[in-house]
């Protein structure tokens, strides 16, 4: 049975959404602050951590910030009353798996579980560790792609992304076929798919790749190589 760890100040908040997790076949666990929730983690085995930014002891940041040191395998996604642009970009930048704006459908808080859960352990494993397109190669299982022997590392979501992108070179990829094949669902975010672009962009500009990422706007995006 899939562990959710809820992690919000608000115990009644923290009560729906256990209450939609327990009705949908999960076990979840509580967290009042970012501090119990590291305690909950250093104890348990944690599949999906829902979390909120705003606590007063320690913040959801500081939460993302021990995932991504620890390395850990711990899938999340940010629950916040905070809709600024630069904190998706820093919650994002952090690892955070998928980002919803207070106030939120608890069914789709659940469609969303489901679906990272999905794109984390696929009825059918990949074929191929490694993707490779001319000078760009992809490193699936370790999350990093390496330009002129330079390496990037990736976030699960930058991954998943990037790999899409290089199985369909030159090709417009809508911003909901996009999402229906990354996050696995259909009600996709512009604003989240526009943050993972930009970085991406940026990293394959700052590596000096001759793939760039276009937007193509009110359509989608696509991978294109660069005087090939």
């Amino acid at each position: 049975m899939e562990k959710i760890l809820v992690v919000d100040d608000d115990p009644q908040i923290r009560e729906m959404i256990r209450t939609q997790i327990e009705q949908s076949g999960m076990h979840a666990i509580e967290a009042e602050s970012g501090r119990q929730a590291i305690e909950q983690m250093e104890s348990n085995p944690i599949d999906v951590v829902v979390l909120d930014l705003m606590m007063e002891d320690s913040d959801g940041f500081e939460v993302l910030s021990y995932l991504r040191n620890r390395r850990m395998n711990t899938l999340t996604i940010v629950v916040s009353a905070r809709r600024q642009e630069q904190d998706k970009i820093t919650t994002l930048g952090l690892g955070a798996d998928d980002y919803m704006t207070k106030p939120f459908s608890p069914m789709e808080l659940i469609a969303r579980i489901q679906a990272v859960l999905r794109r984390r352990y696929p009825v059918s494993t990949h074929t191929s560790v490694i993707v490779r397109l001319n000078n760009l190669i992809l490193d699936v299982d370790n999350y990093s792609m390496l330009i002129h022997n330079e390496k990037i590392s990736l976030t699960s979501v930058e991954r998943d992304l990037m790999q899409l992108l290089m199985k369909n070179p030159d090709r417009v990829m809508t911003k909901l076929e996009i999402y229906q094949q990354v996050w696995q669902h259909e009600r996709y975010d512009d604003n989240n798919l526009s943050v993972y672009m930009s970085r991406l962009r940026k990293q394959l500009e700052r590596a000096g790749s001759p793939w760039a990422i276009q937007a193509i706007r009110g359509v989608g995006y696509r991978l294109t190589g660069v005087d090939l």
